[in-house]
């Protein structure tokens, strides 16, 4: 089976719909799948739940679906760097499930693992708990939590072969290869693909089996968040 696909919106045309819900991985705009996130615009499909750690910033990653309106409801750990994603969110526009960051993580594991529920400390006494089952083990209370999974994840890794499998790079792999494994279809984009065989087995990270789709995009920009620089030498 061929998956490879010529370009980004031809790899999401007929598997995107209206009210599905859509993972995206990166952290603040790195290892973002910023092509797909383009196509996803493009195509203008609506009402989606996406989950991902953050909402890209104003005009980024996945703030132009929220310029849109294409996303009805975030299932996030962060909203800062998005003045548009804190207005919709006060104004009662966009609907905002609010993760720990770790608890966000390993709902998303939870989900490619096949683990419904799990129990954890953090958010216990707060109003994450509020409504969710408590349980003491060993004399400590923890919080049941629910495994996140989608009908659709768009990732970005650095390499790949035509079967999918992949490799991350640095920070960029962050819940880039959990995602993978968390949803129906899983579609990558990558900046550097191979032929099968070329990847030394051991290095990657992701196997084929949880890749259905391919797109190489090897020019793709990556904005920097924050610019930060050291001050001029004397």
């Amino acid at each position: 089976m061929n998956k490879v696909f010529p370009d980004a919106k031809s790899a999401l045309a007929d598997v995107l719909a209206e009210g599905m819900t859509v993972m995206s991985g990166g952290f603040g705009l790195c290892g973002t799948p910023q092509a797909l996130i383009d196509a996803i615009h493009e195509l203008g499909t609506r009402n989606l739940t996406v989950i991902s750690n953050n909402a890209g910033i104003d005009g980024a990653g996945l703030g132009i679906l929220l310029e849109t309106r294409q996303i009805k409801k975030m299932v996030a750990s962060y909203v800062g760097e998005n003045k548009l994603f804190e207005k919709q969110y006060l104004s009662g526009e966009l609907e905002l499930e609010f993760n720990p960051q770790g608890t966000l993580a390993e709902r998303i594991r939870a989900g490619g693992a096949g683990i419904p529920a799990f129990y954890t400390k953090t958010g216990v006494g707060t109003i994450i708990a509020d409504g969710k089952d408590l349980r003491e083990f060993d004399g400590e209370t923890y919080v049941m939590e629910r495994w996140l999974r989608a009908d659709v994840a768009i990732i970005h890794a650095w390499k790949a072969d035509k079967e999918g499998n992949l490799i991350f790079r640095k920070t960029a792999r962050n819940f880039n290869p959990m995602m993978a494994a968390a949803a129906k279809t899983t579609v990558v984009q990558v900046e550097h693909l191979v032929e099968v065989g070329e990847l030394d087995a051991d290095g990657i990270h992701t196997p084929g089996i949880f890749v259905q789709r391919i797109v190489h995009v090897p020019d793709i920009a990556k904005p920097i968040e924050k610019t930060t620089v050291r001050a001029k030498a004397a």
